[in-house]
């Protein structure tokens, strides 16, 4: 008998899989994997409903401290968003689900792992360049890219003619994929960037209209540049990027509406939400702005688009990710401190910064009387520094260029 495990939210796609399974694979065992990231309500009802739709088993993983504490944090550190926009909030789960389901397979014996991915995607190949990271001899089954269905309205119609649930209509068709870092939304009038989204389209966010009409102030205080309290009250990763989604989507903080360059070739439309994730990050760089050099901040910059690349294209388990992380924590010994932020009606940003180790010096920058700067200096320094411009210029000349 083949066990197969599948990677399973109850959604849409991996409900229709089961049955699916069962009838393409004569005598298969499936073994259903939730790797709860923060899904929320949605794993209440998932392992009724994947034994009910034909699985054997249904693993629910709790991952969400681990997903906050090595994923999400090691992401904002980095300073990686994927074309200056996307926080990469479904990237950043993915690998630690496949981790999940390489450690079920394995326990298991299973020799196929199975996900609902679509062959036009970007989970398809985080999800599979995961499994072969961490175990090269397991095989992948894709069923978007064997099956005879061909639009999630064909999904819908195949669920319901297996008498199967699903929390999709074709009235609101939307591909939606939620972890406690964000939530997005794709497909249905979405696939027309000419389309404005529909009003209610948001979930967790208030639309900025609808947020408080005072602006709300928020201390974050970090330490090696990991988020440790809010409003001076420590708590657990996973605790703290909950209160920070609490605070700035009530302020209507984080909802991007943005088309994108997927990996696969072609161009996508989503709106995202990602509260919580925008709050920190711009509190992160406010701090950062404080503790790191010239040099090292303009690099840093550098190695946060590669970084958000290398997250988007699944490549989260390479040797260079591991090298760039290792730059990351060494950028990371000072960025301790603590970042006062201004929310109000979708705007976030620092007011105040702190830290011991500081790089900012108030009687160096200030337009007042010291007595430490000469500026007379400056006079040869621009000499020295514009030598170059100088030399081209006369060559210039002398050659009437």
């Amino acid at each position: 008998m083949k066990k197969i495990v599948l990677a399973y939210s109850g959604g849409l796609d991996t409900s229709v899989i089961i049955p699916w399974l069962k009838e393409n694979y004569e005598g298969c065992e499936v073994i259903a994997v939730c790797g709860d990231v923060g899904q929320g309500d949605e794993t209440d009802i998932v392992y009724e409903k994947a034994i009910k739709s034909g699985a054997s088993k249904c693993y629910i993983v709790d991952l969400k401290e681990e997903f906050v504490k090595d994923c999400v944090w090691p992401v904002i550190k980095a300073g990686a968003v994927y074309e200056g926009k996307y926080l990469l909030g479904t990237a950043t789960a993915r690998p630690l689900i496949a981790k999940a389901l390489v450690e079920v397979a394995e326990k298991e014996g299973a020799e196929y792992i199975c996900h609902g991915a679509t062959g036009k995607g970007n989970d398809q190949v985080r999800f599979e360049l995961g499994v072969k990271a961490l175990n090269p001899d397991i095989k992948i089954i894709a069923p978007w890219r064997m099956w005879d269905i061909k639009s999630r309205d064909e999904a819908i119609d195949y669920a319901k003619a297996h008498n199967i649930e699903v929390p999709v209509t074709k009235k609101r068709p939307y591909s939606m994929d939620r972890n406690v870092l964000h939530l997005s939304h794709e497909g249905g009038d979405l696939e027309n960037p000419a389309n404005e989204p529909i009003e209610d389209l948001c979930l967790i966010c208030s639309s900025p209209e609808k947020a408080p009409d005072m602006a709300e102030y928020v201390s974050i205080a970090f330490e090696k540049g990991n988020p440790i309290s809010i409003n001076g009250v420590e708590m657990s990763p996973l605790e703290l990027l909950e209160k920070a989604n609490e605070i700035a989507a009530k302020n209507g903080v984080g909802i991007l509406d943005m088309v994108e360059n997927r990996l696969v070739g072609m161009k996508s439309r989503g709106v995202y939400e990602t509260p919580g994730g925008t709050l920190l990050l711009e509190a992160h760089k406010a701090l950062e702005s404080l503790t790191l050099d010239r040099d090292t901040l303009s690099y840093k910059s550098q190695v946060s688009l590669k970084y958000s690349e290398l997250v988007y294209d699944g490549l989260w388990f390479t040797p260079l990710k591991g090298a760039l992380d290792a730059f990351v924590e060494t950028t990371q010994e000072t960025c301790t401190g603590e970042v006062k932020m201004k929310l109000y009606k979708g705007n976030c940003h620092s007011v105040a910064i702190m830290s011991p180790f500081s790089l900012y010096s108030e009687e160096l920058a200030t337009f007042g009387e010291d007595s430490i700067y000469d500026q007379k200096d400056a006079e040869g320094f621009i000499n020295l520094f514009g030598l170059p411009l100088k030399v081209n210029a006369k060559m210039k000349a002398k050659n009437n260029l």
